[in-house]
């Protein structure tokens, strides 16, 4: 599968990349520049072959990256989520957006500011409209954890949305990371996921950790 990152060179893209590139995908780090993506892309290419590993990760602008991907991953910061969305909302017909997207307050990052829509999941789906699938992903997960490729991380990732073959698809790719996906229901359910990322930001505060996350007891595994 050919794996676009939008937004690939900030805190979380580039371990996602990393990891779907160790276990053989193609991936394309996607930025609003296209040096700033080459770049980025050079340094994690650097570092496979350190592992000696033949899969290699592009650079280029985002519509491009949208345009020439099957999947594609939205980690931008939330400001910038509509105004990505609708930069790619032509390359994204017909393909599944995994959107990784928090809308905390920018004042208080411990406090959610849902948007009208109720969750930015809901919100990217009113964006693109019913020709693009959209799944949320990966919101629990710390993206310094995410970097460090060769360590496991004890954590599960809660998938939702409103197609049920895009989220087998997403929860395919969480799989090939080493995770425990589990489907946690329509895409509604995004207002409670992404509203966990602020509840796990004030408990590692609380306790001076920087990797709590989710992990669900009593499910089959």
């Amino acid at each position: 599968m050919k794996i676009a990152i939008l937004g690939g060179t900030g805190d979380q893209g580039p371990g996602l990349a990393l990891r779907w590139a160790m276990a053989g995908e193609e991936v394309i780090i996607g930025s609003r520049s296209n040096e700033r993506a080459e770049k980025v892309a050079a340094e994690l290419n650097a570092e496979l072959a350190q592992d000696g590993a033949k899969t290699r990760i592009r650079g280029t602008d985002n519509v491009t990256a949208a345009g020439e991907a099957e999947t594609v991953v939205l980690t931008v910061p939330y400001s910038a989520h509509v105004s990505t969305l609708e930069s790619v909302k032509e390359q994204l017909r017909g393909k599944v957006l995994v959107d990784v997207s928090v809308p905390l307050d920018p004042e208080h990052p411990r406090r959610m500011k849902m948007p009208a829509a109720g969750s930015a999941t809901e919100e990217a789906q009113a964006v693109l409209g019913p020709d693009t699938k959209v799944v949320a992903a990966f919101q629990n997960v710390a993206a310094h954890l995410l970097r460090d490729p060769h360590h496991p991380i004890d954590c599960d990732v809660l998938v939702c949305g409103d197609d049920a073959e895009a989220k087998k698809t997403v929860m395919g790719l969480v799989a090939k990371m080493g995770m425990q996906a589990y489907d946690v229901g329509p895409a509604e359910s995004a207002r409670v996921v992404e509203g966990l990322t602020s509840i796990l930001i004030r408990l590692n505060i609380r306790h001076k950790v920087k990797g709590g996350g989710i992990r669900l007891a009593g499910l089959p595994r």
